[in-house]
């Protein structure tokens, strides 16, 4: 069961690294069931989205400390952090499910007041329907009366009741169609609100983990249905935790935020897709590119991040970026061809950072650039 607790820990997706610890030692000392929480809260890390009282950068910080503190094997220290863990859960969870909860609420709302009108417009309907038949009766009386004045009065009520019917119906429905396309303006905005905070990182608006998983898949779908190339570049900011730790998070932020627009405008082509999948990590899938032009395309970025100097706060902040580049290979699988771009990267890392790894599995040998 070792084995199953070693690859929980080197598969971990948080924003430090377990990489710097001594992996084998901290499988060794850790249990199944704090092996287990790591996994749980790791998950959540993946697929946060804001909700009201916890933004997604705490919450992520939260659970770094709740991981590592798990990752200590000193008896009183774990028992302090699971105390921890639950405490946590406890509140996040109340809020998360009133998130949802009132997100319902607005919605039933919405539909609620939509059948309310059209309930209201039945009732109003049936009354002047009552009113007309009672003045379309007098008309036809008047008719069978054979009077002259009788006919020429209930002619002008029978034609003043149809006109004020007409006029209000007409105002009704402008009212109803104007207060549908309000709640239905809320709607829409609700739901892209959702999508966005489902698909997008919070703070840097590049993919988030959640829709790279599913990008991933649907790529290595495609690719074995229409046997075309697909490339897929990891990579992450070198000694971000010193930029954190010297210049205090809301730098670290900006760093973030400029590093994905950098991104963004280089991997600029239709289908190119750039997510953030942890701390300070990141991946881009490009269809349509063979390991060749996946390298180019990686040198371009890479040169315009060394040359570009991002000012905030008076600092001038220069950072760089390690790669690690895979193309997906016949019958290889999402998680596979992860792992090989993982493994580049690390590579790159290793070994003086500041540049991209081709994979193992297509070159004999990876090329470091």
């Amino acid at each position: 069961m070792k084995q199953w607790v070693a690859k929980i820990v080197e598969q971990l997706d948080l924003s430090f690294s377990a990489k710097e610890e001594n992996e084998s030692t901290t499988a060794a000392n850790l249990s199944e069931d704090r092996a287990t929480l790591l996994y749980i809260l790791d998950t959540y890390n993946k697929h946060l989205f804001e909700i009201e009282k916890h933004s997604i950068r705490k919450v992520r910080e939260k659970i770094d400390s709740l991981s590592k503190a798990l990752l200590n094997a000193d008896p009183q220290a774990s028992e302090k952090s699971l105390f921890e863990v639950r405490q946590f859960f406890s509140s996040y969870r109340i809020d998360e499910y009133s998130y949802f909860q009132n997100s319902f609420d607005d919605f039933k709302r919405i539909i609620w007041d939509f059948a309310d009108q059209l309930g209201e417009d039945a009732q109003f309907e049936k009354s002047k329907d009552i009113e007309l038949l009672t003045h379309l009766k007098q008309l036809r009386e008047a008719v069978e009366a054979n009077s002259i004045d009788s006919l020429r009065t209930s002619s002008r009520e029978f034609i003043n009741s149809y006109m004020e019917y007409q006029n209000l119906k007409h105002e009704r429905r402008e009212k109803r169609m104007s207060s549908v396309k309000k709640n239905l303006d809320t709607v829409k905005k609700q739901l892209v609100e959702a999508h966005t905070n489902l698909n997008t990182d919070h703070l840097t608006s590049a993919f988030n983990r959640k829709s790279f998983d599913e990008a991933i898949k649907k790529q290595s779908q495609l690719s074995r249905m229409s046997n075309a190339n697909v490339s897929l570049i990891i990579l992450d900011i070198d000694h971000f935790k010193k930029i954190n730790d010297t210049h205090g998070h809301d730098i670290g932020d900006f760093v973030l935020k400029e590093c994905v627009g950098l991104l963004k405008e280089v991997f600029n082509k239709e289908g190119d897709f750039v997510a953030r999948i942890g701390g300070e990590e990141f991946a881009v899938i490009l269809p349509n590119h063979a390991a060749s032009h996946a390298i180019h395309r990686a040198e371009e970025a890479q040169t315009r991040i060394r040359k570009e100097a991002f000012v905030q706060c008076h600092l001038s902040i220069r950072f760089t970026v390690s790669m690690g580049i895979a193309q997906l290979l016949p019958n290889e699988g999402p998680s596979e061809w992860l792992k090989r771009a993982d493994l580049a990267l690390y590579q790159s890392k290793n070994s003086g950072r500041n540049k991209y790894t081709v994979a193992d599995g297509l070159l004999k040998n990876p090329k470091a650039s």
